[in-house]
């Protein structure tokens, strides 16, 4: 798959509706697991579309999506360990500020993740 042509048509009209959403999930979850690739291109996607008037839908997968590419791994399975804490604050703070989406996927990994970093817990805020 070539992230930059599916960004370019994904981000061409500033949003992702459903059918963009439908799309990516074909996509990303073609193989049954979201790698770190994956993950970075959600969060370019995020960081692009952040306040606008996006689908319902493009929260719940990014949410997924990123639970998933940290919960589901075979290094940590249901817990965040210290690279993916790193990862994710790095990821989070690349725009500069916690947007909706952002904070609902924090709280997604609170309740799901088997511990909770104190640094991830400050972003919450």
């Amino acid at each position: 798959m070539d992230f930059n042509e599916l960004k370019k048509s994904l981000l061409e009209d500033g949003v992702i509706d459903a059918a963009e959403v439908a799309t990516l999930k074909k996509e990303l979850y073609a193989d049954g697991i979201i790698d770190k690739d994956e993950a970075e291109f959600l969060f370019e996607l995020n960081d692009a579309v952040s306040g606008h008037e996006n689908a319902p839908e493009w929260n719940e997968f990014f949410v997924r999506a990123i639970s998933d590419f940290l919960l589901a791994d075979e290094v940590s399975p249901g817990e965040i360990d210290a690279d993916e804490c790193a990862w994710l604050i790095e990821k989070i703070g690349a725009d500069g500020k916690v947007d909706g989406v952002e904070k609902a996927l924090l709280a997604n990994l609170k309740k799901e993740a088997k511990a909770f970093p104190a640094a991830l817990e400050a972003l919450l805020g």
